[in-house]
């Protein structure tokens, strides 16, 4: 009897250690804010051959552009170190949704199917956009022969303007590479006639390749607001990054940091 006792005691103490209390069974996940201020540590997607935006230099491997500054600024005010991993907007969806970072900051362009499935800030940049073509090329010297019939146009896969210009073009060839440098060369080496970016990139782009000639919309074609996007499903801390957007507007670091990249004609209020 003494023996059957010790053993009854003995599985209740094993099922009590194994059992989780109901209690914290029930609680609510904490927020990503308050992960990353007890881990002191944030994670940010960049696009780092974003011209002006989040850029690696390929020969000192330093990134710089509004977003790097910006970043920095975010995690000044959380009071936690900057992790930057590197991304695209090929991978964006993926890499937010994987949980590899914790916020793509990289001017992500809000158009309906990113919505669709990411969380977005108030917008903080908003650009149109424009063609880049070669200072040889007879065939495209005015935006309006672009869609025309033997013009081709290239455009980075997964980015903005690829979904644009594929609802845009009627009569020119659509062209999408897996990389912006791989549309750049098909411009350069004459096999396309335009390739089409925004704003940032291109004044970067112009500024460092002598063979280029920039085409500008004579109105408003397609103006895209720029956000920071997130995961959904955590209030908390889309609220956080929504009112570092509205911080650095009210002090001005937005538009320090937009003047020191070129970008201020952008800026969103």
């Amino acid at each position: 009897m003494r023996v059957l006792r010790l053993l009854t005691m003995l599985i209740t103490m094993v099922a009590g250690c194994a059992l989780p209390d109901r209690g914290l069974l029930a609680e609510p996940l904490a927020s990503r804010l308050e992960r990353i201020k007890a881990g002191g540590r944030m994670r940010v997607c960049i696009w780092p051959d974003y011209y002006s935006i989040t850029y690696r230099n390929p020969k000192t491997q330093l990134l710089a552009g509004i977003d790097i500054d910006l970043a920095g600024e975010l995690g000044k005010d959380l009071g936690v170190s900057v992790d930057f991993v590197d991304s695209s907007f090929a991978r964006l969806v993926d890499d937010v949704l994987q949980d590899r970072c914790d916020v793509a900051m990289f001017a992500v362009g809000i158009t309906a199917s990113r919505a669709a499935q990411l969380r977005f800030t108030s917008p903080y940049l908003a650009s149109d956009i424009y063609a880049v073509t070669s200072r040889t090329n007879r065939r495209i010297t005015d935006w309006q022969q672009i869609d025309q019939a033997g013009s081709i146009v290239a455009v980075a896969k997964g980015t903005l303007h690829e979904q644009v210009m594929k609802g845009k073009l009627r009569s020119a060839q659509l062209v999408v590479l897996d990389t912006p440098f791989a549309r750049e060369q098909e411009v350069q080496s004459g096999r396309a006639d335009v390739f089409m970016t925004d704003y940032p990139y291109s004044q970067r782009f112009l500024a460092s390749a002598e063979w280029a000639r920039l085409i500008a919309p004579p109105a408003t074609y397609h103006v895209t607001p720029y956000a920071y996007a997130m995961k959904p499903g955590d209030d908390r801390w889309h609220a956080r990054l929504d009112r570092f957007v509205a911080d650095i507007k009210r002090d001005g670091r937005l538009l320090a940091a937009a003047r020191r990249h070129k970008l201020e004609t952008i800026v969103a209020q």
